[in-house]
């Protein structure tokens, strides 16, 4: 992989020029398209879709990104909303009107997988609820589809994201523990990751005890939605059914907004629903296996456009999982503090969400245009590098407290030459270890290519019952780069900071 990360710079940078830093903006067609993402994650989708229309705008959203994530299978399953039967032909149906618009996209990125392919991968989970549903003689196409994604020779993880109940998933795990050894589950179950929005049968509270080693995203729940206002995957949209978003901009996620930037009569947009409660409730599940340079899929608590958590263990379950929570006597936990749309700190869980949405919207609407514009009528999101690195992973440096550290973001480029801005800040919630707090940074030139990075103190002042002396600190910087394109389009790169003395 990290020899392709030269490779697709070097795609996108040529015949840029200075452009990019701030000369004319110039829209003409590119040598090429954009390359296809070299980091993509394997994702197995468990879907609900039919009870109400947000799976559906979901499943939109996801195959405009089908180029950047590898979709390794998309199962019809039931779940506490749909009971007795599942709805596979809803799933055809958006994948065949993708078909028909996948040329275009072809128009302005590399890697999209044809819609036959995609056909090939829809599957169905037994038309029972929850539990009812697994055991000897339930194997399903879904629970087999699962088996053999994961058994796949891929040293990637296999994401499986529940946008409804889990018991294909609990079906393939009973079959692995039933005909395989010890030794040989463990390492089954080592190639999953789980991101469920919430339970929504009663499959997932077996699974995460019966499979204490899963890697386990989720927010346990009852199963008749009176958790869900809790819920950090409410910070997509839920601000104002939910009554949960103090804060946030709600409007990205109107139906008016939706109606102008998403919804339309053509192929894929038409499957865009009006939304019943809230818009693409099941979206967190997979927006942070998108490659934007912001999140890093196995690090759930250094946060992005899927949300952060922490590991711990709620009351209930079994075992320490990846979900929401705080040590008040630490003060450290799930919630990020974000300047609210009102120019106030606000706290929640949803804002590790909602601060993100102008961003993951305005990408979403540059790729619905994708689907029907040419290159010079759509946007395209620019390349943020640091210190000359492109690609998107996670750039480590050390810095010692009182010395500033340099980083440089000129080489970042936009593939349609609109001038870029920058943004530098730190991100003091994200990755820090159980008992430690983030090493506090100044910042000089946020706003410009260019920013000079000074430790101030190893670690931000703590609760009074800690006593413990910091000796080292680490924090996350973000860097935002920024199009002017229309609409405007944000890349992120992270810098993970030591500092010592």
């Amino acid at each position: 992989m990290t020899m392709l990360r030269p490779f697709l710079f070097a795609v996108i940078a040529a015949g840029l020029g200075a452009a990019s830093a701030g000369g004319a903006t110039v829209r003409d067609a590119p040598p090429t398209t954009v390359p296809q993402p070299p980091e993509r994650a394997r994702l197995f989708v468990l879907t609900d879709i039919g009870n109400e229309p947000d799976d559906q705008m979901s499943l939109v959203r996801l195959l405009l990104y089908a180029q950047a994530i590898d979709i390794e299978g998309l199962a019809a399953v039931t779940s506490t909303w749909l009971r007795t039967t599942t709805n596979a032909p809803t799933l055809r149906a958006i994948i065949s009107d993708y078909g028909a618009v996948r040329p275009n996209l072809l128009r302005h990125a590399a890697g999209w997988p044809t819609a036959a392919a995609l056909l090939g991968r829809v599957v169905e989970g037994v038309p029972l609820y929850g539990m009812a549903g697994v055991g000897a003689g339930h194997a399903s196409a879904a629970s087999r589809a699962i088996i053999a994604a994961a058994d796949r020779p891929d040293p990637r993880p296999l994401w499986i994201s529940a946008w409804g109940g889990t018991n294909a998933l609990a079906q393939a795990l009973f079959d692995v523990r039933r005909t395989r050894s010890p030794t040989a589950l463990r390492t089954f179950v080592s190639r999953l990751r789980v991101y469920a929005i919430s339970d929504q049968d009663d499959s997932g509270a077996w699974i995460r005890r019966e499979f204490p080693e899963l890697f386990f995203i989720v927010t346990p729940s009852s199963q008749d939605s009176g958790d869900y206002a809790a819920a950090t995957w409410t910070g997509i949209s839920g601000d104002a059914f939910y009554r949960n978003g103090a804060g946030a901009d709600p409007g990205t996620v109107t139906n008016a907004w939706l109606d102008r930037h998403i919804r339309s009569d053509r192929p894929l947009a038409r499957h865009y629903l009006r939304y019943a409660y809230i818009m693409e409730g099941d979206t967190p599940a997979f927006l942070g296996l998108i490659p934007n340079g912001l999140n890093r899929q196995e690090q759930p608590d250094w946060g992005g456009w899927g949300g952060r958590y922490m590991l711990r263990r709620p009351a209930g379950e079994p075992r320490a999982i990846w979900t929401q929570g705080n040590d008040d006597t630490l003060r450290l936990g799930s919630r990020d503090t974000v300047i609210g749309r009102d120019g106030r700190p606000q706290v929640s869980d949803q804002a590790t969400i909602w601060r993100w949405r102008t961003a993951f919207q305005h990408d979403f609407a540059a790729r619905m245009a994708w689907t029907y514009a040419p290159w010079s009528g759509a946007n395209h999101a620019p390349l943020a590098a640091i210190d000359g690195d492109t690609g998107t992973a996670p750039v480590r440096r050390a810095a010692r407290l009182g010395e500033s550290l340099r980083l440089d973001a000129r080489a970042s480029v936009d593939p349609d030459r609109d001038r870029l801005r920058y943004h530098w800040y730190a991100y003091p919630e994200a990755g820090q270890p159980a008992g430690q707090r983030s090493a506090v940074v100044r910042i000089a030139g946020a706003d410009r290519a260019v920013a000079a990075i000074t430790p101030v103190r190893l670690c931000d002042t703590p609760w009074p019952t800690r006593t413990t002396p910091c000796e080292r600190g680490t924090v996350h910087l973000v860097l935002e780069v920024t199009d002017d394109g229309a609409p405007r389009l944000t890349s992120y790169r992270r810098v993970v900071l030591s500092v010592s003395r």
